[in-house]
C-alpha cells in the first residue's frame, strides 16, 4: 500500500488488537460479579503512573467529574490523555497531571478557549498530537472492532492532519487517497452513565455519544452512574443496555457525578459555577485556590455535593424538567 503524506504528530498510545485481546483474557475477570466501588477504591486499584487515561463524550455533557476529582486528589503522575473532553481535561491539566495527549479541543463555546490548556501547552509542559472530533472517535471504533487501523476521509487537507499521527495511503481499490486512522486503546477509561447495576451493566438516556466504541476500546473500565438499579430493572429493556457487564471493571454510585456538567432528563450544567471556574482559571494561582477549595478540600464525592448545597443542585434538576 502506497503511502502519500504521513503527519508529524507523535504516536502517543498504539497497542495491537492481538495483544489487547491477550491482555483481556489473561488479566479482566469477565464473571458476573458485584463491582461496586467508591470513587477512592476504584482510582486506587485500576490507575497508576503513566497510564493512558480517557473520558467519553464531548463538552459538560454527562462528564465523569466525580472519578476526575478523585483521580486528581490522588495525585496520579504523567498520565498521558485522549483529550476529547473540556471540563475533566482541564481540571486534570491545572493539577499539572498530565505529560502528552491526543487533542481535539478544549473549548467552552461562546466562553471561549480554555486558559489553562494555553498555559500548558505554552510551557512546554504538555505535549500534544492534533486530531478532529471525528478521527479520534473512529480511533476508538477500530479498536472496538478489533483492526489496526480505519479508513476514513477525515481531516484531509488540512493543517490537522499535519500534526497528526494519521497516515494518508493509496487506496488499493480506487487508488484515490484516504486516511489511515490507527486503534486507540485505553489503559483505563472513565464513563458516567444514567443508570447501572452491581454487576456494571449500563444504561444512558438521550445521546449515547461514543460510549458503546469506548467502552471496548478500554483495557479497564470504571463507570460512575447516577442511579444504582436491580439487575432485573435492566432486564426489562435490554436493548438499553448499551454496555454489558463484562467491561466493566467497577460500579461507583455517583448522583450529579457530572456536576458542574449536564446530564440528560436529570439535571442542567451550573452554568454559575462553570463562569467562576472559568473566570478564576485566567490566572494560575487562582486556579490552584479553586482546586483547593472544590476537589482537595473534601474528601470524597459527598462532601463535595454538601459543598456545593443540596438546594442548588435540586434547582438544577428542576430546570430540566420545567419545574
Amino acid at each position: 500500500m502506497k503511502i502519500w503524506e504521513e503527519g508529524i504528530g507523535k504516536l502517543i498510545q498504539y497497542v495491537d488488537p492481538f495483544e489487547f485481546r491477550e491482555f483481556v483474557h489473561k488479566n479482566k475477570d469477565l464473571s458476573m460479579k458485584e463491582k461496586v466501588m467508591s470513587e477512592k477504591e476504584a482510582i486506587e486499584k485500576f490507575v497508576k503512573d503513566g497510564d493512558y487515561i480517557g473520558t467519553e463524550l464531548y463538552g459538560t455533557v454527562r462528564a465523569p467529574m466525580s472519578l476526575i476529582r478523585e483521580l486528581i486528589r490522588q495525585g496520579k503522575k504523567n498520565l498521558r490523555v485522549a483529550g476529547q473532553g473540556i471540563l475533566e481535561i482541564d481540571f486534570l491539566l491545572a493539577a499539572d497531571l498530565v505529560s502528552e495527549m491526543d487533542i481535539t479541543y478544549v473549548g467552552y463555546e461562546v466562553y471561549g478557549i480554555s486558559n489553562i490548556l494555553r498555559r500548558a501547552i505554552e510551557s512546554g509542559k504538555v505535549k500534544t498530537t492534533e486530531w478532529s472530533n471525528a478521527a479520534i472517535a473512529w480511533r476508538f471504533k477500530a479498536a472496538a472492532m478489533g483492526v489496526p487501523f480505519i479508513p476514513t476521509f477525515s481531516m484531509l487537507g488540512t493543517d490537522t492532519f499535519k500534526y497528526s499521527a494519521a497516515k494518508i495511503v493509496e487506496c488499493p481499490f480506487t487508488k484515490r487517497k484516504v486516511v489511515l486512522l490507527p486503534a486507540l486503546y485505553l489503559d483505563v477509561g472513565f464513563i458516567h452513565v444514567h443508570r447501572a447495576d452491581k454487576y456494571g451493566n449500563c444504561q444512558i438516556d438521550g445521546i449515547s455519544g461514543f460510549a458503546f466504541e469506548f467502552a471496548r476500546a478500554c483495557k479497564r473500565l470504571i463507570v460512575s452512574c447516577e442511579e444504582l438499579v436491580d439487575n432485573e430493572e435492566i432486564r426489562k429493556y435490554p436493548e438499553r443496555t448499551i454496555i454489558p457487564y463484562y467491561l466493566v471493571d467497577a460500579v461507583v454510585l455517583a448522583p450529579y457525578g457530572s456536576h458542574p456538567g449536564e446530564m440528560c432528563y436529570k439535571y442542567w450544567r451550573d452554568e454559575e459555577h462553570i463562569k467562576e471556574f472559568l473566570e478564576l482559571s485566567k490566572d494560575e494561582q487562582k486556579t490552584k485556590e479553586y482546586l483547593d477549595k472544590y476537589v482537595y478540600g473534601v474528601k470524597n464525592h459527598e462532601e463535595y455535593l454538601d459543598l456545593i448545597g443540596r438546594d442548588r443542585l435540586e434547582k438544577l434538576s428542576k430546570m430540566i424538567q420545567g419545574r
